[in-house]
């Protein structure tokens, strides 16, 4: 087994509960729908977390052409998927009983929440970056304009108490990522 092997499982595990943590949170508002109160920015950065997943698992496919590896940049990746991990944990947590509903539970819990999506979009530079130069420069200065974009965003987001705002952004960045996946790997 090869180094990209063996770090493909472990990309695939956490990945795989990351977005399993997201599904049974969704699947909670079906299988109880008086219990807690869903809030519909919240439900879609959910929608906006499970296509960044997606997303990611596809890009971190360029992961294979990188021949030699080591603990530095395993590790780097490790703790990048783990982010992902922590942001959907942060969506939806194990127990609600402290808060009313969806709405106040996300507003209470937005600096963490931001904190780590800037955290996200700061990380995948490096990981753009262990991917090589010429795979940096293929993504055109989109890439670096992106990320800086959505990391001062992602902190405003987290002084701004405005709910327009927040709905606002949320449909910012899932019309963007939609964008910016069907330009990068679109191909007829």
């Amino acid at each position: 087994m090869n180094e990209f092997a063996h770090l493909r499982i472990l990309i695939g595990i956490i990945l795989g509960l990351s977005i399993t943590h997201l599904l049974k949170g969704g699947a909670k508002f079906i299988q109880h729908p008086g219990r807690t109160r869903p809030y519909w920015v919240h439900l879609l950065w959910t929608v906006y977390i499970f296509l960044l997943l997606v997303h990611f698992w596809w890009w971190e496919f360029r992961l294979n052409s990188i021949a030699h590896w080591n603990f530095t940049a395993y590790f780097f990746i490790v703790l990048f998927i783990v982010n992902f991990f922590i942001i959907c944990a942060l969506l939806y947590p194990e127990d609600m009983s402290d808060y009313r509903d969806y709405e106040e539970y996300f507003y209470s819990r937005k600096h963490w929440f931001f904190g780590f999506m800037a955290l996200v979009f700061l990380l995948d530079i490096g990981d753009t970056l262990i991917k090589g130069m010429d795979y940096a420069r293929h993504l055109s200065i989109e890439y670096p304009i992106r990320n800086t974009v959505h990391i001062l965003l992602c902190l405003a987001a987290m002084r701004v108490n405005n709910r327009t705002f927040h709905g606002t952004l949320v449909v910012l960045f899932i019309v963007y990522e939609l964008s910016y996946i069907l330009r990068l790997f679109y191909s007829v």
